[in-house]
């Protein structure tokens, strides 16, 4: 690995609030809307935003279903996102100088 290679990161996962939906979902495996919402500290808005970049990116599944009538929208970790948190981690030790 060449040095600049040491930081060539995902972009998509440049952004704290993607990096930290990533985050919460990875132990948990999914989430819904809300929970994350009330989690992170993010807008509706903000978080609508963040999942469709993380979903076009094919890091998370966006499940819509409704329960006793209302609309229900949980987020799910994809293995494609989940590699990309963990390649994204093992940069950042190699960096500290840490071994994967």
């Amino acid at each position: 690995m060449n040095d600049h290679a040491h930081y060539d990161f995902d972009e998509v996962l440049m952004s704290r609030a993607r990096l930290a939906i990533l985050s919460a979902l990875v132990s948990s495996g999914e989430m819904e809307f809300t929970a994350v919402r009330d989690l992170l500290g993010l807008t509706q808005g903000n978080l609508s935003v963040h999942a469709s970049k993380l979903q076009q990116s094919g890091y998370l599944f966006i499940r819509k279903d409704f329960v006793a009538n209302k609309p229900r929208t949980t987020f799910e970790i994809t293995s494609q996102g989940r590699s990309a948190l963990v390649a994204h981690l093992q940069k950042l030790k190699a960096i500290l100088g840490e071994h994967p």
